[in-house]
């Protein structure tokens, strides 16, 4: 009977394909869940497992800082004007708008726009 088949780090039951579990401490073999077949534990010698996750699998505070969200408004409903210093003029005053965007149990999101340039900008609370 053929081995387990080896793509990368993971191995394939040779018998229906099913990708095989990890061997636990001191198993001679690895049981497949769909058929039943034996492999031995062996196979996984010498096998090299390395993972990677894309950099936002895990979000921050910070890298949500640093990707702050743009629009360029009109004058029409900006919301009521506020002391917060536009990231793009430097401008003291903004108009600010609260909206709940995400679920009841989450802080809401306020939208600026600066008096000045009209740059947009959007904070979570």
């Amino acid at each position: 009977m053929a081995g387990a088949h080896k793509i990368g780090s993971l191995l394939f039951c040779p018998t229906c394909g099913t990708l095989l579990d990890l061997p636990k401490d001191s198993e001679e073999f690895v049981l497949c869940e769909q058929c039943g077949h034996e492999e031995p534990a062996s196979s996984y010698e010498n096998v090299e497992i390395t993972t990677t996750s894309h950099p936002d699998a895990f979000p921050s505070a910070l890298r949500q800082k640093r990707k702050t969200q743009t629009k360029r408004h009109d004058q029409q409903d900006m919301g009521t004007l506020a002391t917060e210093k536009c990231p793009n003029c430097g401008y003291s005053q903004a108009y600010s708008k609260e909206l709940q965007l995400r679920s009841a149990d989450e802080g809401s999101t306020i939208f600026y726009t600066c008096a000045s340039c009209k740059h947009g900008w959007r904070v979570n609370n």
